[in-house]
C-alpha cells in the first residue's frame, strides 16, 4: 500500500499522541462535536460519514493505518466543530494531538511544518477529484471511480486480476457512491456478468480495471490522489 503521510509526520505523533482504544462499532467523534483533537490511525479502520436530512448516509472515507483523521484549520483562533462522523470499522487504536500541541509541535521545527502542508495539499487535490467524480460521471461513474480508488488504496495484484483486501457490504458501496443499495446491487450484478469484477463473501476482485478506467475517461490520476482513504 502506498504511504501518503510523511514518516516525520508519524513519529511526530508516535512521540507525542495520547493513544485511545475504540472498539468495533463505536464512534470516535460525532458530527457537530467540537473538535479539539487531530487523530493518527494507529491500527484498524475507521469510516468517515456524514447523515443527510434525510437520514441517508453519506461515505467520504475508508481510512486505514496512518491516516490522519479529524483534522481541521490550524493557526485559527475560532472554534472548530466537527463536520463528519468517525466511527471504527474494528478494532481501532489512535493517537491524538491536541490543536494547541500540534501547533507548537510544527512551530518548533519549519521542515515539518512543510510536509504537513505538503500533505494537507494532497488530501484538498484527493477531495476535489473524489467530488468531481461524483458529480460529473453520474452513478455508474461513481460506482466504476470507487473501485478504483478501492483498487489504488487496498488492492493487492495478483497475475491481472486486483483483490481489494477490504471487507465491503453492497451497503458500504452504496454509501461511498451516494446511491441506494438496490442501484448499487444491479450495477454490480452488470460488472459481474461482464467478467469485469468477481465478489466472494464482501470481497471484491477487479478482473479488467481497464475497462472502469475507459468507462469514465480516467485520467490516471497518481495512485496518491486518487484513493478512499
Amino acid at each position: 500500500m502506498v504511504e501518503t503521510l510523511p514518516i516525520e509526520i508519524i513519529h511526530l505523533f508516535e512521540e507525542h499522541g495520547l493513544l485511545v482504544k475504540v472498539e468495533k462499532g463505536s464512534n470516535i467523534y460525532r458530527e457537530g462535536e467540537k473538535a479539539t483533537d487531530i487523530l493518527l490511525i494507529k491500527e484498524g479502520s475507521v469510516r468517515i460519514s456524514k447523515e443527510t436530512e434525510d437520514a441517508k448516509e453519506i461515505t467520504f472515507r475508508i481510512c486505514g493505518k496512518h491516516s490522519i483523521i479529524g483534522e481541521f484549520p490550524l493557526f485559527s483562533a475560532t472554534s472548530s466543530i466537527r463536520s463528519t462522523t468517525a466511527k471504527a470499522n474494528s478494532h481501532t487504536e489512535l493517537l491524538a494531538l491536541n490543536k494547541d500541541s500540534l501547533e507548537m509541535l510544527l512551530m518548533q521545527k519549519p521542515a515539518l511544518m512543510i510536509e504537513y502542508l505538503k500533505w494537507l495539499q494532497n488530501e484538498n487535490l484527493k477531495n476535489q477529484s473524489l467530488l468531481r467524480d461524483l458529480i460529473l460521471h453520474g452513478k455508474k461513474g461513481a460506482l466504476y471511480s470507487t473501485l478504483i480508488r478501492l483498487a489504488n488504496t487496498y488492492g493487492e495484484q495478483k497475475d491481472d486480476k486486483i483483490f481489494i483486501n477490504h471487507y465491503l457490504t453492497n451497503t458500504d458501496i452504496a454509501n461511498l457512491c451516494s446511491t441506494s443499495r438496490e442501484m448499487i446491487n444491479r450495477m454490480l450484478n452488470e460488472l459481474k456478468k461482464q467478467g469485469i469484477i468477481s465478489m466472494d463473501k464482501g470481497f471484491i476482485t477487479i478482473t479488467n480495471i481497464r475497462y472502469l478506467k475507459q468507462a469514465i475517461c480516467c485520467e490516471n490520476c497518481p495512485s496518491t490522489i486518487c484513493r478512499i482513504d
